[in-house]
């Protein structure tokens, strides 16, 4: 099962390491490796909250996420995003962006280390949208039950998430952008921040609206056909699908790919305080973001989520500290090693979490059977 679900990361781990090697030599052989790491560590949360959405889909759009999504997260963002925000800073073409970061590497760093503001504010507010979402939802199953209670009443007031949000984008823009400007003399980017940041919400709202419009929709025509059938199998007719499930999966994946376009932009960012080589950070940063796919879909094959049911609520706090960090990072600098730590610590403890409930409920379970009451509750 782990080589047929990691097979292509370790196949292209091992030409990629050997591909910077021989054309670049050892340090750029270590670069890629520490790259690589670096993604994962950042991106785990990331593969969890995709494994949530990811098992409401077949096998074939499992395969799509894999195949052609995978293309799109190396090349898209990892080696075109940088490329892009460059060629709009500079006001260049991508052609010459692309010769920028060949031949002077330290002057593509600083354009894209300047365009910093706009990529934290637009994944920062994405990212808030998805934390604000889930934490504002009643669910059966609780893991900080002492918050989650009470946030869940909240949450029952209309567009409370996008009002929080909005507050928040507010508070950022006035604090870190203006703050930044105050205390350095650098240029004063309260505007930047607030377009951007109302770009994140805009673009969540809409692919999330419509993800969520089409699974809605999925599932009552699944419904609806399940009823026909079996009026049919009644009157021994047949009935043909409808085919609705390919927009629900499309719209599922572009939510997908989005989501993970917000997660790379640490990643991408950080990847500057490494190395400035441009190929470099797209091969290192390919190859984590393989795993972190291969993991995703090996989460939702194990059923991992339904076995460890506080994974899920470990990874979207750690969303929420990820979108708190990137919308600090506005004018603070932190270590990316804090926080990859903070996503590790909170789902860490979100699984131990999980592993005490199963015992507990084990345990339960097996008392019962001893009074005859009722069979244990993991036969």
């Amino acid at each position: 099962m782990i080589l047929k679900t990691f097979g292509w990361s370790f196949a292209i781990t091992v030409l990629g390491l050997a591909f910077a090697a021989w054309q670049w030599g050892w340090q750029a052989f270590g670069v890629v490796l520490i790259l690589s790491v670096l993604e994962i560590s950042l991106s785990f949360d990331n593969a969890v909250v995709n494994a949530g959405i990811l098992k409401k889909m077949n096998a074939f759009w499992q395969k799509i996420f894999l195949s052609v999504g995978v293309i799109i997260a190396v090349f898209g963002m990892r080696l075109v995003f940088p490329v892009v925000i460059v060629a709009i800073s500079a006001k260049v073409g991508p052609i010459d962006a692309v010769q920028l970061a060949m031949q002077h590497p330290d002057q593509y760093k600083n354009l894209v280390t300047d365009a910093h503001a706009a990529i934290a504010s637009f994944g920062g507010m994405f990212l808030l949208m998805i934390f604000l979402d889930f934490i504002f939802e009643d669910r059966d199953i609780k893991w900080l039950g002492w918050l989650e209670r009470p946030l869940a009443k909240l949450g029952k007031v209309d567009m409370l998430s996008v009002c929080v949000a909005l507050i928040v984008l507010l508070v950022s823009a006035m604090t870190f952008a203006t703050g930044a400007h105050v205390s350095t003399g650098h240029e004063d980017k309260s505007a930047t921040v607030l377009l951007a940041g109302v770009a994140g919400l805009i673009t969540y709202l809409i692919v999330g609206g419509l993800s969520s419009y089409f699974e809605n929709k999925l599932e009552e025509d699944e419904e609806q056909e399940h009823e026909a059938e079996e009026k049919a199998k009644a009157e021994g007719k047949q009935v043909s699908a409808v085919g609705l499930a390919g927009k629900a999966a499309f719209f599922l994946f572009l939510y997908l790919e989005v989501l993970d376009a917000s997660f790379s932009f640490d990643g991408v960012i950080g990847a500057f305080a490494i190395t400035n080589q441009i190929f470099w950070m797209a091969l290192g940063l390919g190859i984590g973001a393989m795993y972190v796919r291969s993991l995703t879909v090996y989460l939702v094959r194990q059923g991992t989520l339904d076995d460890y049911v506080y994974l899920e609520h470990g990874a979207h706090y750690a969303i929420g500290a990820l979108a708190a960090i990137l919308l600090v990072t506005i004018e603070y600098s932190i270590n990316e090693i804090i926080t990859g730590l903070v996503g590790v610590v909170l789902i860490g403890a979100s699984f131990w979490s999980s592993v005490r409930r199963n015992k507990a409920l084990e345990a339960e379970g097996g008392d019962k059977d001893k009074d005859g009451d009722k069979t244990a509750l993991h036969a």
